[in-house]
């Protein structure tokens, strides 16, 4: 007869060490980097080459120019300035990068980790974590200055193309979009994500901190990024390690279209 004793102490499928996880998990992500660098580099330089040619369409981008839309939107965001609306936007603007994008990050990945959905893992980390490096690349390359129309209540010191806050936002949601699909949650996501999304990006405008043009760059920039990892992950990862100590959990990726046709390939 199974004692009380025995039956808290008795190990579900879900309670594993978390140690042992992230071990498996970052040992998968390794290996799947080293066989897939080429294919990583090439999705990198496809997503910069448009930023490339984008940046380019005004000779004015270094100088801190911009698009014929950057100064109408930005002047007509100010324009709604007031102290409630200023601490409104500051606040979203906190929520888009370290006061919420960033630790939703870290978390989202860590649970995902401890859930043993190394695919899922794998997927999401490669997306926050090149979407960042992504950005910091085309800031140092592109250094665009910052709008100067007002002087900006959240001033801020590094260049301005393409905006972190947009790329980060939007990475996030995507990513978790993705994940959520074959979900009941789906619809909730896309439809809070967009919201959010949007307004991290009017915060960054309304701040006088990002042209518009920034924001669409950042946008367009982390969706293609976070896609063309989805898809790297789903056609090319192979099954993840299921060690006893930490057995892989059935992941959301390989329910996808991609993930099956790639099977049904082999």
């Amino acid at each position: 007869m199974t004692t009380s004793h025995e039956t808290t102490s008795a190990k579900t499928p879900e309670s594993v060490p978390v140690l042992p996880a992230a071990k498996a998990e970052l040992g998968y992500g390794a290996r799947f980097l080293s066989r897939e660098s080429l294919r990583l580099l090439g999705a990198f330089l496809l997503i910069v080459l448009p930023l490339w040619a984008f940046a380019g369409l005004v000779e004015e981008l270094r100088e801190g120019g911009g698009f014929f839309f950057d100064q109408p939107l930005l002047l007509a965001l100010h324009r709604l300035a007031s102290p409630s609306v200023d601490a409104f936007f500051v606040a979203v603007s906190k929520l888009g990068y370290s006061g919420g994008v960033v630790p939703a990050d870290a978390c989202i990945l860590a649970w995902l980790a401890y859930r043993r959905r190394y695919r899922d893992g794998l997927f999401f980390g490669l997306a926050v974590i090149g979407s960042m490096l992504l950005n910091m690349a085309a800031k140092g390359h592109f250094t665009r200055f910052r709008p100067d129309l007002w002087v900006s209540i959240t001033p801020e010191l590094t260049y301005s193309f393409p905006s972190g806050h947009a790329m980060g936002s939007a990475t996030l949601a995507t990513a978790v979009v993705l994940l959520l699909w074959s979900t009941r949650w789906r619809w909730w996501a896309l439809a809070s994500g967009i919201v959010f999304v949007l307004l991290v990006g009017m915060s960054r405008v309304y701040l006088g901190v990002h042209f518009p043009s920034d924001i669409l760059a950042g946008w367009c920039a982390a969706i293609a990024w976070v896609l063309a990892m989805h898809w790297l992950v789903a056609s090319r990862a192979p099954p993840p390690p299921s060690p006893k100590s930490v057995p892989a959990a059935p992941d959301a990726i390989a329910k996808s279209a991609i993930a099956r046709k790639a099977k049904a390939s082999q």
